[in-house]
């Protein structure tokens, strides 16, 4: 295979807009309007056979930017050995933290300029009549988490995540690039996806490369805002003295650390957590960040050591993933695992796969997931009220008529 790069303004005078060119059927990840956006299938590539394929296509770069080559993308999916695989598109657009834009194409492919002119309007081609139902009952849900809480408590692991699932059932197609652009407007700091039907807005970063740089920022802890801020101000404050959300956010960050350090010359991290404020709901969050070592490894390579992470997960992994499979009821696919982007220089990003929801094939229906820490102090009633939040913030996109 063989690909061209060139600069944006080298073909068009029109600004790019990511999600634009991605449109329903393309692919999409990017945060702040920095990141990537693709149509088109050139090959598709097993994980183990991702970056190989990479480095074998004959690359030329006229853009006069540094360190571009043609990328892969995908998900990881939470149980990682389901079966899976990487897109190497064949047509791709970026966009940088200093503003500049390209695109590669792969072989012959044309482009389509049209898809590169900005386009922000938000449409609407699917009716206001839709019916919300559980997957999983919230009988069995309650009762997975207390059969969690109490498993911890006996000492069989430290913390699990329980999720649960919505279906959204919709009288007319959903229109998924309306979906993006609300999240676009509604989440400017969550990294925004789109793989083939699976889309969101997630603000958690589960790793990323560049050069030898390696960061990460965890989230885990969580509490509701209202919108008054002397109120969200009490209730970060809360969540911050929180035992209960402390011990879950530190599970987090210690086996991020530990996964990481191997691979670093130094790693260092924030000693508090601070608080990262996400629509409807705030967190507790930790930036980790430090040097790769060399032979220096591939952000899809930490992406697999970390997936799932224990704010997923939970710990030990084994022990906890083992209990989940028991007692959660159904099968998470790509929710919860990690969605991304690299290159053949190893450099990229994967974000947590969360605030997402599977699209099917009609575009008709819609499965939503949410899902929370369980640790000693966890009340099923409590678990149960931080997925309803959670589950707003893709609920509200899907369901909204502009």
């Amino acid at each position: 295979m063989r690909a061209v790069t060139k600069l944006i303004s080298q073909i068009t005078d029109n600004k790019l807009d990511l999600t634009s060119f991605a449109k329903d059927n393309g692919f999409l990840f990017a945060k702040h309007e920095v990141g990537i956006a693709a149509q088109g299938v050139a090959i598709r590539v097993k994980p183990n056979d991702a970056l190989s394929t990479l480095n074998k296509i004959e690359h030329q770069n006229s853009s006069s930017i540094e360190n571009l080559a043609p990328i892969a993308i995908g998900c990881i999916p939470f149980d990682i050995k389901q079966p899976h695989d990487f897109v190497i598109p064949q047509v791709i657009v970026g966009r940088n933290q200093n503003g500049d834009e390209w695109i590669t194409t792969i072989d012959d492919a044309e482009p389509d300029f049209d898809r590169v002119i900005t386009d922000t309007t938000i449409t609407s081609t699917y009716s206001d009549t839709y019916s919300v139902s559980p997957g999983v009952s919230i009988e069995r849900y309650l009762e997975a988490v207390r059969l969690t809480r109490d498993a911890v408590r006996n000492g069989d692991f430290a913390k699990a995540v329980i999720a649960r699932d919505l279906v959204v059932t919709c009288e007319r197609p959903i229109d998924l690039t309306s979906v993006l652009l609300r999240l676009q407007n509604s989440y400017k700091s969550s990294y925004r996806y789109l793989f083939e039907g699976f889309l969101g807005a997630s603000p958690e970063l589960l790793i990323s490369v560049n050069g030898s740089d390696v960061s990460s920022n965890p989230l885990a802890g969580t509490s509701r805002r209202t919108g008054d801020q002397e109120l969200d101000k009490q209730l970060a404050d809360q969540l911050i003295a929180s035992t209960k959300n402390q011990l879950e956010h530190r599970i987090v960050i210690d086996m991020v650390h530990d996964t990481l350090l191997p691979w670093c010359s130094y790693l260092d991290w924030q000693p508090e957590p601070s608080i990262v404020e996400i629509g409807n709901v705030q967190h507790l969050g930790t930036e980790i960040s430090g040097r790769l070592s060399e032979p220096r490894a591939s952000v899809l390579e930490l992406a697999y050591a970390l997936t799932p992470t224990p704010a997923l997960g939970g710990h030990p992994r084994h022990e906890a993933l083992t209990h989940i499979h028991e007692v959660e009821g159904f099968d998470r696919g790509r929710y919860g695992g990690a969605i991304g982007y690299f290159n053949a220089n190893g450099d990229g990003c994967f974000a947590v796969s969360i605030r997402c929801a599977e699209i099917d094939d009609t575009r008709l229906q819609a499965r939503l997931f949410a899902g929370g820490g369980i640790v000693g102090d966890s009340e099923p009633l409590s678990e149960l009220a931080e997925t309803d939040a959670k589950f707003q913030a893709m609920l509200n996109a899907i369901t909204q008529i502009a």
